[in-house]
């Protein structure tokens, strides 16, 4: 272990535990005024943002990053201002008939030093989302960023140094060890974006210190066509959602489920809409690479498995991309489920369609899988879209498109089973962040004084009178 490493994690966290103790409950001032900030702080320095991420990625498409990421922030941001003094109301709760005139109430209580680790794929909403969230609730925050994306992860570093005193807010940059010793540390809550995988390895870590953990994981988006739906329309919104950051989205489509006569001409509809909204891809600033060379070589070595096992390829354009991290657009019909890209997430512009007689088939398919992090249908929302919401879990839904639920401040975003666990966005990430502490206020004359002893006759009358009553 690297000591000093671990011991500067150690005293950060120290810092921010010690300031939380001198300042338990933050006034709404003070939250607004960290949230103010926070806003401050992407209002000047948005445009550089962009800058870092496009050259992490080698390039990423600047209005994707303004709407996926800068205006995903700033509309949690508004939302949560206007909302704030309301959450943090505590709520009358009923009390029973045999505890008045008592009275309950439900107290949302900062936790105290949440940490946060964030992904490379969206390394600035998925960074500051939550702790906007965690700042909300009134605590501290510890922010480790993603390696993979080092020039946004410094700059997320200075930014936040320019705004926030170390023990309100700060960013602690560095490898995959980096992440592991943070993970360790004694965390009121931390809150992690990323593969299952490492999900599993940094859940396993905070249960050392018993630190109760979200996860924010992944997983094999499916997308359920049906016989109603709307070909054209499911194909250009199919693209969207599947080429998105070139397809580097934890909600983006994964495979495709449809009636098997449809498999054909949805592939070459989808690779049509793919052309239209891409019509050049090697020099279309609008069309963002792949994070790294590492991650572009597994995309390519899933095409070529599945060509090998007999996939048919529709490829959406035939410029040569040679020379560059982008990677083609590619459909895959003739599906086996022993080729890899049916067998781990995707994350990347490759789409398989399989094929099916009914729609329970393609129930038992997304059944014997993981729960994914998101699901999409497109068809008429009627019996048989309710037969398939109710038969199947994933974190959330969104019909007739993909990925819209997650820009949904009114609902909660989380996965559950394999694809996460807890919930952030709106007042539930402020929950998230919050422990909603019970508290019973007992009157001086309360019926309670008759239950303590001495025990006898009318105790066991009073006893059986609270029984029927209860």
């Amino acid at each position: 272990m690297d000591t000093s490493l671990h011991e500067q994690l150690r005293l950060q966290f120290e810092c921010q535990r010690a300031a939380f103790q001198r300042e338990p409950y933050p006034s709404l001032a003070q939250r607004r005024d960290r949230i103010h900030r926070l806003k401050a702080l992407l209002d000047k320095h948005g445009d550089a943002f962009a800058e870092a991420i496009s050259t992490d990625f080698s390039h990423r498409s600047q209005h994707e990053t303004q709407l996926a990421e800068l205006f995903m922030l700033q509309a949690g941001i508004k939302h949560t201002l206007k909302h704030l003094k309301g959450w943090m109301q505590p709520r009358r709760m009923p009390t029973a008939l045999h505890f008045l005139p008592g009275l309950n109430k439900l107290m949302p209580q900062p936790l105290g030093v949440v940490g946060v680790i964030s992904p490379w794929n969206y390394p600035v909403q998925l960074a500051f989302a939550p702790a906007l969230a965690a700042l909300a609730a009134g605590n501290r925050v510890m922010l480790k960023p993603s390696e993979l994306t080092p020039r946004t992860s410094a700059l997320l570093a200075r930014t936040v140094a320019e705004y926030f005193a170390p023990d309100e807010f700060t960013v602690m940059t560095g490898d995959a060890h980096v992440a592991k010793l943070f993970a360790e540390l004694p965390f009121a809550h931390l809150f992690f974006t990323g593969s299952t995988a490492i999900g599993r390895v940094v859940a396993k870590a905070a249960a050392a210190n018993l630190t109760p953990v979200t996860l924010e994981l992944g997983g094999k988006t499916p997308v359920v066509v049906h016989e109603s739906a709307d070909l054209a329309l499911t194909a250009e919104r199919i693209a969207y959602g599947k080429l998105l950051n070139a397809g580097q989205t934890c909600v983006a489509p994964d495979y495709v489920l449809a009636p098997r006569h449809l498999v054909d001409p949805l592939a070459r509809a989808i690779v049509a809409a793919m052309r239209r909204l891409y019509p050049t891809l090697a020099r279309n600033r609008d069309y963002t690479a792949i994070v790294t060379a590492r991650h572009l070589a597994r995309l390519q070595a899933l095409v070529v498995d599945a060509k090998a096992q007999g996939g048919k390829l529709f490829t959406s354009h035939k410029e040569k991309l040679d020379g560059t991290r982008k990677m083609m657009p590619t459909v895959v019909t003739k599906v086996r489920p022993s080729m890899q890209l049916m067998q781990e997430e995707i994350f990347g512009p490759v789409l398989p369609i399989v094929g099916y007689d009914q729609l329970d088939d393609a129930i038992d398919t997304i059944r014997r899988g993981e729960h994914p992090l998101a699901l999409y249908w497109f068809g008429e929302v009627g019996p048989e879209c309710e037969r398939l919401l109710q038969a199947t879990h994933a974190g959330g839904v969104t019909l007739n498109d993909c990925l819209w639920h997650l820009g949904q401040e009114d609902q909660p975003f989380g996965g559950v089973g394999a694809s996460g666990q807890g919930a952030y966005h709106g007042v539930w990430g402020f929950n998230t962040f919050s422990h909603r502490k019970p508290v019973f206020s007992n009157p001086t004359l309360a019926a309670t004084q008759l239950l303590a002893p001495p025990y006898g006759t009318a105790f066991a009358a009073l006893l059986k009178v609270l029984k029927k009553i209860a």
